[in-house]
C-alpha cells in the first residue's frame, strides 16, 4: 500500500506529543504502564488512531483503556498545540494486539518444533517395508 508521507509524518509526531502529553499532563492514577506501538492518521489528516499495549493484568489494561478514553480532550488539545494543522484531528485509542498474536504465533511454532522432533525420531527407528536394498537386488522369477 503506498502511504501519504506527509501523513506518516504527522503520524510520528502525533505519536511524540501522545506519549509527552500522558507522561506530563494526565494525572489519572488508572494510567498504568503505557507503550503507544503505532499512530496511524488517515489520508485527509481528520482522524489519528494510536495504538497502545499495557505491562499489567487484565484489570489494569482494562483500567487504562478508561483512562485513556477520559484523557482524550488532554491529548487533543496538546495536538492542538503541537501540530501546524489548520483543523486538529479526532482521536481513537485502540489495544494493539500484537503481543497476544506474537504469543500466539510462538506457541504455534513451539508445537511444530515438537511435532517435527517426534517425525525426526519414527523416521530414526522406521525400515523399509521390502527390505532396504528391495530395487537394487534383481527380482526372481517364479
Amino acid at each position: 500500500m503506498n502511504e501519504n508521507p506527509r501523513a506518516r509524518r504527522i503520524a510520528d509526531t502525533v505519536r511524540q506529543i501522545t506519549v509527552n502529553a500522558l507522561r506530563n499532563e494526565v494525572k489519572d492514577p488508572r494510567l498504568g504502564f503505557v507503550t503507544v506501538t503505532d499512530v496511524r492518521v488517515t489520508g485527509d489528516l481528520q482522524h489519528a488512531t494510536i495504538f497502545y499495549t499495557v505491562l499489567g493484568t487484565e484489570e489494569e489494561v482494562a483500567d487504562t483503556g478508561v483512562a485513556l478514553e477520559s484523557a482524550k480532550g488532554i491529548v487533543r488539545r496538546e495536538l492542538g498545540r503541537g501540530l501546524s494543522l489548520r483543523l486538529t484531528p479526532s482521536i481513537e485509542f485502540q489495544l494493539d494486539a500484537v503481543p497476544e498474536n506474537a504469543a500466539s504465533i510462538e506457541h504455534l511454532l513451539d508445537e511444530a518444533r515438537q511435532r517435527d522432533a517426534e517425525t525426526r525420531q519414527g523416521a530414526a527407528a522406521a525400515e523399509y517395508a521390502a527390505g532396504k536394498d528391495a530395487y537394487r537386488e534383481p527380482r526372481e522369477e517364479d
